[in-house]
């Protein structure tokens, strides 16, 4: 297996994780701080924590441009979503609340200590916290946190989040989570045992070089049976953190206050600050970022960057530029090319895309140069295995039309096509991507109409397949993250032929490979990170070669940070600050 300090080595060497996984507003608003006030520094939140403080008190008022795909913690997989959970949900480990590369290292949260491993590498066993309570004040047992994982296993009930857990605890047995589960305590998955209420094993048939990473996610959180709701608990789910959800209003808002019976003594992790934590939803970007340089509002939770109408303001603007950060936060923007949807069953239609798109362009739409350098393969250069592979030259940022209508010809369609290119509506730059695409297409003959949809409603429209082959989406604009830091985590979810799944897909080229998927499976067995990202370079190539993802930008996010913000840093866990560490200064 990959010990825990091997993969850690392995992050290090491949920098910053990011990860997997953004109406109407109301008028909210922060301190009305004003954005003359000195501020700490370009990128000064990138390395280390601006405005340190463990002052408490006050109301963290926070915005979006969209709401999440789920608040229940075994759907959600927006990255800013999982950043979220850290407010309300506590998991047996935990990233810890360091800037840096010292935020990678997975820490104890409910656990009392890291898991002891037996020799062979295939039995984890944690002993839990005594003291540790849900907001209810019924104390977390390991049966709840069995329960929990067990409900990941329930797709036909809650689809929609990662389901790492399930290809490494099902084990042939087919469990089809607690609803179904004809065991009488509804906790029939055998890979998990719960000797006792403090004492949680869990059975591996194989050694996982990432199976720490997955019990660090929402899915592997506490849930006390006699509250799930199942599929309605994303509305109102338990809390095992220092804040538990008030209220919530889809696509409005959502408040977050305190967890009274939470306890600071059982949590080295989080120090939860304000006393109160607004979440406002708005369907206008621009007034988001209105709101945000005027001090209205705290911090964007999307973390996707300001709109070019801001981005022009801060960047030219000493007094506001001085107040934001602009990392690789670790993310690929990219289209793909759904190989169930004709004509992108045939390569060459594929390769024709690549060649015809206008890369430049491209990164024009995301915001020029500021939004991310351009990508030429799958591996962002912050995951190790990442080389400079790029077959289509699209780093000249420029198209090559005659190999474009060349590919057109092999694939039998000398005079172009017709296609539909699916982009999120409330996500403007990848309207805007999609629309750069399709001048560039129609440079070449292929006439593409733009279909813009919910993106709340991802994992239902692009995530199930019978519902792209329906609408003929034959391209997609999307964007994703590292689930956890190593190339498993960040491409094994998009390439997997085993993990297509009829909602909440993610796979959405439905690419299934025997080649790729037996390099996957030999990844997950080695011990050196080396000849993990040896596996994944050849994946990449494989990826690339294939023609099922158009790369556009390794993304950059130019942030706006309130400057009565304290403990602001970037999290490279989730490649975006870590909201639970923030505190207001003014303690409005």
């Amino acid at each position: 297996m990959i010990y825990r300090k091997k993969v850690l080595a392995a992050a290090a060497v491949a920098a910053a994780l990011t990860l997997t996984a953004a109406c109407g507003g109301s008028k909210g608003g922060g301190s009305g701080s004003s954005s003359s006030a000195k501020g700490a520094g370009f990128n000064a939140a990138v390395a280390k924590a601006v405005n340190v403080s463990d002052k408490k008190g006050g109301t963290l008022n926070l915005w979006s441009s969209q709401d999440a795909d789920s608040w229940d913690p075994a759907r959600g997989y927006y990255a800013f979503v999982w950043d979220m959970q850290r407010l309300y949900t506590r998991t047996l480990i935990a990233y810890p609340s360091d800037p840096g590369s010292a935020g990678l290292q997975l820490k104890p949260d409910l656990a009392q200590a890291m898991p002891t491993i037996s020799s062979d590498g295939k039995t984890y066993t944690f002993k839990l916290k005594s003291g540790v309570k849900f907001d209810d004040g019924t104390a977390i047992t390991s049966k709840d946190i069995k329960y929990g994982i067990e409900r990941v296993f329930a797709q036909d009930v809650l689809p929609g989040g990662p389901v790492y857990l399930i290809s490494a605890l099902d084990q042939g047995q087919k469990y089809p989570g607690p609803y179904k589960d004809t065991d009488k305590d509804k906790l029939g998955l055998k890979s998990v045992e719960t000797p006792d209420d403090s004492t949680i094993v869990f059975h591996l048939a194989a050694p996982s070089s990432d199976f720490i990473y997955y019990l660090a996610m929402g899915g592997a959180a506490p849930v006390q049976q006699s509250k799930d709701t199942g599929a309605k608990y994303g509305s109102m789910p338990q809390s095992s953190g220092p804040y538990k959800i008030a209220s919530y209003q889809p696509n409005k808002s959502v408040a977050f206050v305190r967890n009274p019976n939470w306890d600071q003594s059982t949590d080295t992790i989080r120090k939860a600050l304000p006393d109160k934590i607004n979440v406002t939803i708005t369907t206008n970007p621009d007034d988001l970022d209105n709101r945000l340089l005027t001090g209205t509002a705290d911090l964007d939770i999307g973390q996707v960057g300001v709109q070019q109408a801001a981005q022009a303001k801060v960047l030219t603007q000493p007094d506001l530029k001085a107040n934001t950060d602009d990392p690789p936060n670790g993310f690929i923007r990219y289209i793909s090319m759904q190989t169930k949807v004709k004509p992108f069953d045939n390569i060459h239609c594929r390769k024709a895309v690549e060649y015809a798109a206008n890369t430049t362009d491209l990164q024009t739409a995301r915001g020029g140069p500021t939004a991310g350098a351009l990508a030429t393969n799958m591996l962002p250069p912050n995951i190790l295995g990442h080389d400079n592979y790029d077959p289509y030259q699209l780093a000249d940022g420029k198209p090559d039309l005659t190999k474009a209508k060349q590919e057109l010809a092999e694939c039998g369609k000398p005079n172009g096509f017709s296609t539909v290119i699916a982009a999120r509506n409330n996500k403007p730059k990848e309207v805007k991507t999609a629309e750069a695409l399709q001048a560039a297409l129609k440079a070449v003959g292929i006439t593409a109409s733009i279909d813009q949809y919910d993106g709340a409603q991802s994992s239902s429209v692009m995530g199930a397949p019978a519902n792209v082959h329906k609408k003929g989406y034959g391209l997609n604009v999307f964007g994703w993250g590292a689930d956890f830091p190593t190339a498993s985590g960040f491409l094994g979810v998009l390439v997997d032929g085993r993990q297509i799944l009829p909602a909440g897909n993610n796979n959405y080229t439905e690419v299934n490979d025997p080649q790729i998927n037996g390099l996957i499976d030999d990844a997950q067995k080695q011990t050196d990170p080396n000849a993990v990202a040896a596996d994944y370079t050849k994946i990449n190539h494989m990826v690339m070669d294939q023609a099922l993802y158009l790369p556009v930008v390794y993304d950059q996010a130019l942030n706006y940070r309130n400057p009565r913000l304290t403990n602001v840093y970037i999290h490279q866990a989730f490649g975006m600050v870590d909201f639970q560490a923030l505190g207001v200064s003014d303690g409005k």
